[in-house]
């Protein structure tokens, strides 16, 4: 009987990956991966050349090996680059508060309207919405080219009505709209609006991407059902995927977690510090005992907290192929990429070219043209009178710039994490503190790198067997999760279960344990719709809270989440 065999995807700045693996649990091997540019302008082409590099891997039985995929699942950092670099989407940002805090206090972005009207806590509305402010200012957007609106109402998610609304009016004048309480059922009005401005900013991006691997897919003749990493190293069906595009935006940093998970069997002890340096970006991670640390804040995109659960990292904008600069304080890595390295055919010197510049000539490790490196190095040196003449310091500059972004970057997520107890995919620790022992290394440049990380961080570093395409391993292994949060109030009769736009009559009996039983239901049902089944469901939260309906009589307000826990699907033998 034929194994299972697993795709895994991984779309970043610069390189494109793809690694197939066969089996599952202790005996998973990898049989074949490749790397391949990244194509801006034309992503299909870069996942087709991806898989063409893998057939040519397999020989002759490649086809009908494709043939077999049982899962495909991708993983891309091009939303989370675009963030980075300032360049997602600009949107329109509709609001609707009603008495209380002025919701301007929380908006992102200049293109913001706020709708008068309101509701209460519980979902009553105060205030009528008025929708002619939106109208108008839609109208200006619009001329201005913006491609998307996000709408976010203070209590969205005991009563849709007015973010509904706000959606309609946008949706009339050709938007393409997010709607806040699709995305979360929490309560923090801040974090909704953060969340369903970055959904909408990345959209566009999101969804040109899932297109293109989806033709490539089809055209390498792949059926097998296909899923997206999501920021809380789970997998999610691409058709949810496409509702929920912020989800996704640190899938990049989640693949690299959940590859390092399946290379590394050292990060089952202790508590290592995770780096994957692409072209673009260094993602930053932490596992302890091999469970990778949850954000209990919730992912943090551009200093804004959002309502998606996330694994416990940061995107910083230092990579192989980060610009360098110079200005009067000196010589600078990133966060701008303009292409890739002097090394490999680039016109601008970069992060690489400086480390190929000063680890070639003591025959260190290196990648590419190191002579292009060392000329463009040099070019830079010589327009600098501080650095005429002395293109190994400049180099050494550079190199320090990059790495001292990384490590700050890296120490204020350590610190964040342990401002609080940690928290880790398998057990809420009240008693521990992060305190990274080793650091794992991942990524193009890991192995010209890796000596002055660990001079840098004072850690020792290592770099797992195939690190260069640890995002893919990661990506194709991975297990399909999700989460559903509901609400309920006796008092009106009323169950609500947001992000599935669901709303149900319940008794004034309805209990708890009634709501836990009903939210894995829900949760349940919703991903069978979309192909996944027989995934065990736990319950994360579960609160209760005595009230009084308007009638006078006790009532009960409950809010219950659960979800899938993700998991992997195998780990690679060493």
């Amino acid at each position: 009987m034929n194994k299972k065999f697993y795709l895994g995807i991984d779309a970043g700045g610069t390189h494109t990956d793809a690694a197939l693996l066969r089996g599952g649990g202790g005996a998973t091997t990898l049989l074949a991966s490749a790397k391949v540019e990244t194509r801006h302008n034309d992503l299909t082409a870069s996942v087709r050349e991806a898989l063409a590099d893998l057939a040519r891997a397999l020989g002759a039985g490649g086809a009908g090996i494709f043939k077999e995929i049982g899962s495909v699942t991708l993983g891309a950092t091009l939303a989370v680059n675009a963030l980075v670099q300032g360049k997602a989407d600009a949107v329109g940002l509709a609001l609707s508060a009603g008495l209380g805090l002025n919701p301007l206090r929380f908006a992102i972005g200049e293109h913001v309207c706020v709708v008068p009207g309101g509701l209460d806590h519980r979902g009553l509305e105060i205030r009528p919405l008025e929708t002619r402010e939106l109208d108008s200012a839609a109208i200006g957007w619009k001329r201005q080219g913006l491609p998307a609106c996000a709408c976010a109402g203070k209590f969205s998610p005991r009563n849709p009505a007015h973010e509904r609304a706000m959606a309609r009016t946008a949706a009339g004048h050709g938007f393409s709209v997010t709607q806040g309480h699709r995305l979360s059922g929490s309560l923090n009005f801040p974090r909704r609006i953060a969340t369903a401005y970055y959904n909408a900013a990345v959209e566009r991006l999101h969804l040109a991407f899932l297109d293109a691997v989806e033709k490539a897919l089809a055209g390498a003749g792949i059926r097998a059902p296909a899923f997206l990493l999501k920021a809380d190293g789970g997998a999610t069906p691409l058709s949810l995927s496409r509702r929920c595009p912020v989800q996704s935006i640190l899938s990049g940093p989640a693949a690299s977690v959940m590859g390092i998970l399946a290379l590394c069997p050292s990060v089952v002890r202790g508590c290592s510090l995770l780096l994957d340096m692409g072209g673009t970006t260094t993602d930053i991670a932490l596992v302890v005992d091999g469970s990778p640390v949850i954000d209990r804040d919730g992912m943090l995109l551009n200093d804004r907290r959002t309502l998606v659960r996330s694994l416990a990292a940061v995107s910083v904008g230092v990579g192989g192929d980060s610009l360098l600069t110079t200005d009067a304080a000196g010589v600078h890595a990133g966060p701008l990429r303009e292409g890739p390295a002097m090394a490999f055919g680039g016109g601008r010197p970069t992060l690489l070219d400086a480390l190929n510049a000063l680890n070639a000539p003591a025959g260190g490790p290196a990648a590419g043209d190191t002579a292009a490196s060392q000329r463009g190095i040099a070019a830079l040196a010589a327009s600098r009178p501080d650095f005429a003449g002395r293109a190994a310091d400049l180099a050494e500059a550079a190199v320090e710039d990059g790495l001292k972004c990384v490590r700050q970057a890296a120490e204020a997520l350590v610190a964040r994490v342990n401002a609080r107890p940690v928290y880790t995919l398998a057990a809420l620790r009240a008693v521990y503190r992060a305190a990274p022992e080793r650091i794992v290394l991942v990524g193009g440049p890991a192995a010209c790198v890796r000596g002055r990380l660990e001079n840098s961080f004072h850690l020792p570093v290592e770099s797992p067997a195939h690190a260069d395409v640890a995002n893919a391993v990661g990506a194709a292994l991975t297990l399909p999760t999700a989460s559903l949060e509901i609400y309920a109030d006796t008092g009106q009769g009323i169950l609500r279960a947001p992000a599935l736009d669901l709303e149900e009559r319940i008794g004034r009996s309805f209990t708890l344990e009634a709501a836990r039983l009903r939210c894995g239901e829900l949760l349940a049902a919703h991903l069978a719709e979309e192909g996944v089944s027989d995934t065990p469901i736990e319950v994360v939260e579960a609160d209760l809270f005595a009230t009084l309906s308007d009638s006078g009589y006790g009532a009960r307000d409950i809010r219950v989440a659960c979800q899938v826990v993700p998991g992997l699907a195998g780990r690679l033998r060493p």
